[in-house]
């Protein structure tokens, strides 16, 4: 690192300067991908003041650090002094051990589909050979989900889910904002449906879906369904919310150009609104992002949506020596995920408004 700091310290000035442009300009997006930690990295070794940056380092990254050894090591000291039906308390070493199970038993799930497909491509072949070619058939491999496929399945859950709250959300805010009218007759009915909970709603979508959704759609399963409009019906609330604010909150003046010019309504709002309303729009869609990751699990323990809501309670009501660990493995993988969710809000929000000084 010293010698590319020495290296440009002795090019020209107009070339440090776009370096250090450069970075400063990456820091923004490194800050909301969550690797602000590099950012002092960068400025040392482009030859910046090493101990400024070096306490910058110690409290973006060193400090954090320090405190995720402090709560490994106390979990590892405290976890075995807890006994449970299961057993002791799993510590790090035996969580870590269980991700390590989950992945083995992914890798031979899918040599188990492989094999599946390979014998089946054998046998149709074989028939079609033989002329026998209207007794081909394909069928789906419909072995046990792994983790890993229950990570996807519930993060496409709450894509749904929250794809569903912003088509409502957002839409219903403009409208709140623009018409006092309309404001007064929707805001009665969010502060009596804000506060419900998913455990609240569930049985009433169930009973709704099954009646109405006879039919399904091979990519969209009865299960995942339920749990998609529960997360809709917990998470469009901060959207709403924020949306409406932030299109009331449109300069006056601003809006009174628009009159003066004649725009017809969707030009206001797609030329005038919308510009100004979208910091408070993403805050909103990031705040209903995270309810509705958090709702979604306790949907899927109550749907049976073969998500990560449905390992966790498959795995309680297992009771196996090692169930307390993986449930553990999936509280963490719950975590991470939302925040790397957040994150990516975060960027887009970065990308898409001008508070990107923020």
């Amino acid at each position: 690192m010293a010698n590319i700091a020495d290296s440009i310290e002795n090019t020209p000035s107009p070339l440090r300067e776009k370096v250090f442009s450069f970075i400063n300009k990456a820091s923004g997006w490194l800050e909301a991908l969550g690797f602000s930690w590099l950012v002092p990295l960068l400025k040392m070794a482009a030859g910046d003041n090493i101990q400024e940056q070096g306490r910058e380092l110690r409290r973006v990254l060193l400090v954090p650090l320090l405190g995720i050894l402090v709560f490994i090591g106390a979990w590892a000291a405290l976890a075995p002094t807890v006994q449970t039906s299961l057993g002791a308390v799993p510590g790090p070493v035996q969580v870590w051990e269980q991700v390590g199970v989950l992945y083995k038993d992914h890798k031979a799930v899918r040599a188990k589909a492989t094999a599946f497909y390979e014998r089946q491509d054998k046998r149709n072949e074989k028939l079609i050979v033989e002329g026998k070619a209207d007794k081909v058939k394909y069928r789906t491999y419909t072995g046990k989900p792994t983790y890993l496929d229950q990570i996807l399945t519930s993060l496409k859950t709450v894509a749904l889910g929250f794809l569903f709250a912003t088509a409502i959300a957002v839409p219903l805010g403009i409208a709140m904002g623009l018409s006092q009218n309309v404001n007064g007759a929707v805001n009665p009915l969010i502060q009596i449906f804000k506060p419900v909970s998913p455990l609240a709603w569930l049985p009433i979508v169930t009973m709704i879906v099954s009646a109405t959704y006879t039919e399904p759609w091979d990519w969209m399963p009865k299960a995942l369904f339920i749990s998609a409009i529960t997360v809709t019906l917990c998470s469009l609330w901060p959207t709403l919310i924020n949306t409406a604010l932030g299109v009331a909150s449109v300069d006056k003046d601003l809006m009174n150009v628009g009159r003066v010019l004649q725009l017809p309504t969707w030009k206001t709002i797609t030329k005038l609104v919308l510009p100004s309303s979208l910091p408070l729009i993403f805050t909103g869609l990031r705040l209903s992002l995270g309810v509705g990751w958090m709702v979604l699990i306790a949907a899927e323990m109550l749907a049976q949506n073969p998500g990560l809501g449905k390992f966790v309670w498959d795995e309680f009501q297992n009771g196996s020596s090692n169930s307390l660990a993986k449930i553990m493995v999936a509280v963490f993988t719950i975590g991470l995920i939302g925040f790397a969710l957040d994150r990516v809000m975060f960027a887009l929000q970065r990308a898409f408004t001008f508070s990107a000084n923020r």
